[in-house]
């Protein structure tokens, strides 16, 4: 899948990283952002992209895209054939956006929404012309880093274009994932609510402090994550009678009350002022942009070790990192 034009409507944190991804892969893309500092913020992340890329790839990258700007939505997305949308997690909003997208966009442009839990459905409603061209494609950040993109359809979107949406996403060295049926949060998202109100309260609740629920993550089962999923590890947890010792073994927890899933804690200024203080004393002798170069060198340094297991061939996200990083080497015509 070629994209010729890509258009990216919105250019906060995920939009941003979009563009990073996009311009590195040498496409062209044109902006629409009405922050009078959206210049300068994607300048920001475009520079620790770069950064980043140059550590993966040292025998050199790509020619890059070209960045423009437009003054309105409909000059931005008017001869696109990708366009990605990346405003904030509001309905209203995505459907004036979505609406205009679809009132000024080549009629077969594939249109991805970053929304990390709206249904493609729900905001297709406004879109009266060409709903069937509207997928979601959740990225997670930073988006010119971490390859997963999920794939969601609605009930007006065609066939064609899931499957043009997976080859696009893998055209850029993303591992697009369709997901079976329509649902808020669609799955990554859902797994992450779960652990973020399980942690919410083991804080609330002076179980352990911000730091000390980080480094029991980042220390245990936070690198097991990193080069094999859940059932994959709890597989070998089973022994050499695999998951269904794991199930039969750990099953009758399920009905212990060891977690607190169903229930929230009180979201008042109290919770916030904690978490925050907590997080202050953890990270605030670090710049956000230091943090963000720490979690870049760390993530491509990961890529990099999973791309040697199995006599360099890599193993999960670093086989397609050893084939995203060959294709910087190759010439144009191979790509």
């Amino acid at each position: 899948m070629t994209i010729n034009k890509a258009a990216c409507i919105g250019g906060g944190v995920i939009g941003a990283g979009w563009i990073a991804r996009l311009v590195l892969n040498g496409i062209d893309v044109t902006v629409f952002d009405p922050d009078p500092e959206a210049g300068r913020k994607v300048g920001e992340v475009m520079e620790n992209a770069r950064r980043a890329y140059r550590q993966m790839s040292p025998g050199g990258l790509p020619e890059e895209g070209r960045i423009s700007h437009a003054a309105t939505l409909a000059e931005a997305v008017t001869d696109a054939d990708f366009i990605q949308e990346s405003v904030p997690e509001r309905p209203d909003l995505k459907h004036r956006v979505l609406a205009e997208i679809d009132a000024h966009a080549q009629k077969d442009a594939l249109v991805g929404s970053s929304t990390s839990g709206i249904k493609p459905t729900d905001m297709a409603s406004a879109m009266t012309r060409h709903p069937e061209r509207l997928v979601v494609g959740h990225p997670f950040n930073p988006v010119y880093l971490l390859p997963l993109v999920e794939v969601v359809g609605g009930e007006k979107t065609s066939a064609v274009f899931i499957d043009r949406a997976k080859a696009l996403y893998a055209s850029i060295g993303m591992k697009p994932v369709v997901v079976r049926k329509e649902i808020e949060a669609f799955v990554g998202d859902r797994l992450l609510e779960a652990m973020w109100r399980e942690a919410l309260w083991l804080i609330k609740d002076g179980i352990c402090t911000v730091g000390e629920l980080d480094d029991i993550m980042r220390y245990s089962f936070g690198l097991r994550w990193a080069q094999m999923g859940m059932f994959q590890v709890y597989r070998i947890a089973g022994g050499e009678a695999g998951m269904r010792h794991f199930m039969a073994q750990f099953g009758p927890c399920l009905a212990w009350p060891w977690t607190k899933l169903t229930d929230v804690p009180e979201f008042n200024e109290e919770l916030v002022d904690l978490i925050a203080t907590q997080s202050d004393e953890q990270s605030g002798a670090y710049s956000i942009r230091e943090l963000e170069h720490i979690r870049d060198d760390n993530l491509v340094a990961i890529l990099g070790a999973l791309g040697k297991h199995d006599g360099g061939r890599g193993w999960g996200a670093g086989e397609l990192h050893n084939e995203y990083v060959r294709r910087f080497s190759q010439p144009d015509d191979d790509r």
